[in-house]
């Protein structure tokens, strides 16, 4: 599978839906996961109604060099204190590899080197915080839908999902590394000092699993919580969605997102994954943390974050 699905299909089937309902053949619809989503939740007739009203390739506003902001403030973790980060980060990334692989034909590593050889789109866009402030920036990197080609996506394909570096949370040492389980109580520590403050619900958490960063913290008997995140297909063929290596036309500085970012412009700051170290397709996000679709998702914010 080698491009999402087209808005007219989208529309086509926003018609058969009406047509099913109208002919009384809802137990079928109704058994449809994206169906049952959409009634249950906000943020899902929300996507469901952007995805009506855009189409794919309709862009996010761009900008004049001149509207660059002197600061472009960090979100989330500013400096990952994972043992495995710092090494590539002091070797300046030579030894890193991004993986692609996943709900694939062909998965693959690519090294920084290789990634900036790649065609580069660039683009001066804003960058939107759920926290209430934003910054412009300009950003270059390879475009998400060139690399997912390459992969050559399986039927099955439905989510992009981004593992990161920037561990979150430890684990609780007596819940064996954790094993899903709902507690009420928080967990063991925070593992990332360098977080920058943001809020949440607090709820259960657990690995978000697979990262190639390797876990320093298994001396404490703690399952690792890494950040991660996902968008579907739509999101992820958009001609602005792109793994930015460069800020400002200067290599990413760490604070930022080093060696590589995710960039998907029609969506909130926290969708904007940082220090992507993995990239996994999958058909459904149930098994990664608490099955919401990302680490803040798993706090309670909004999977889709469309702006």
């Amino acid at each position: 599978m080698s491009r999402p699905p087209s808005r007219r299909a989208l529309l086509t089937g926003a018609s058969a839906m009406a047509a099913a309902a109208t002919l009384g053949g809802c137990d079928r619809l109704g058994n449809a996961e994206w169906f049952r989503r959409t009634l249950k939740t906000g943020e899902d007739a929300n996507l469901f109604v952007q995805r009506l009203l855009l189409t794919d390739r309709t862009l996010a506003p761009e900008y004049a060099e001149t509207d660059i902001s002197p600061w472009f403030k960090p979100n989330g973790t500013e400096d990952p204190p994972d043992k495995a980060y710092k090494v590539l980060a002091k070797a300046k990334f030579a030894k890193y590899h991004l993986e692609v692989d996943g709900l694939v034909e062909a998965p693959f590593k690519l090294s920084l080197a290789e990634l900036r050889k790649l065609p580069a789109r660039t683009q001066i866009t804003r960058h939107d915080c759920v926290e209430g402030w934003s910054a412009i920036g300009k950003w270059t990197g390879v475009p998400l839908s060139d690399l997912l080609s390459r992969a050559k996506l399986k039927p099955g394909a439905r989510y992009v999902v981004f593992h990161c570096a920037d561990t979150m949370d430890q684990g609780n040492a007596l819940e064996g590394g954790g094993d899903g389980e709902e507690t009420d109580e928080a967990p063991a520590g925070n593992a990332n000092p360098s977080m920058t403050k943001q809020s949440g619900s607090g709820e259960s958490r657990k690995d978000s699993g697979g990262q190639q960063a390797t876990d320093d913290n298994a001396a404490s008997g703690g399952s690792p919580v890494r950040y991660y995140e996902s968008i579907d297909l739509v999101d992820a063929f958009h001609p602005q969605t792109i793994l930015a290596y460069d800020m400002n036309g200067q290599a990413l500085p760490v604070s930022n997102g080093s060696p590589l970012r995710l960039r998907v412009e029609r969506n909130l700051g926290y969708k904007q994954a940082k220090y992507v170290m993995r990239i996994e397709v999958v058909e459904s996000f149930a098994h990664l943390g608490d099955g919401k679709g990302g680490y803040w998702e798993d706090q309670g914010y909004a999977w889709y974050a469309g702006i």
